[in-house]
């Protein structure tokens, strides 16, 4: 049975054809990759300092090797200078979900 912690928020747009993920920002961190979920959104940690844009272009550019999207099927609605970012992705909900949450759990088996 998948832990609770584990969940995060993933809806759909487009009609299915993309979907909507809440990502909690974590700049500046030594090793770059998904950290786990907090509160209902995927953690992500890059090593890019929160200046000019860089992070937030990380995260997408992370967000898109995690999902394996082009870059281009990744972009960022909302938090530009929040931690608390949402971002679309060209990838249906059932899609985004089968290939994280395997990673995920991989995770959560590490710690």
């Amino acid at each position: 049975m998948r832990a609770l912690a584990q969940d995060f928020d993933c809806r759909d747009e487009a009609q299915g054809r993309a979907c909507r993920l809440r990502v909690r920002a974590q700049p500046g961190a030594r090793r770059e990759g998904l950290s786990g979920t907090w509160n209902g959104m995927l953690k992500l940690a890059v090593s890019a300092p929160p200046e000019d844009g860089r992070a937030n272009e990380s995260l997408a550019r992370l967000l898109a090797q995690l999902l394996d999207v082009k870059r281009s099927a990744v972009a960022l609605l909302a938090g530009e200078t929040s931690r608390t970012k949402e971002f679309r992705v060209e990838l249906s909900v059932a899609e985004a979900r089968a290939r994280l949450l395997p990673q995920l759990d991989a995770q959560a088996e590490d710690a």
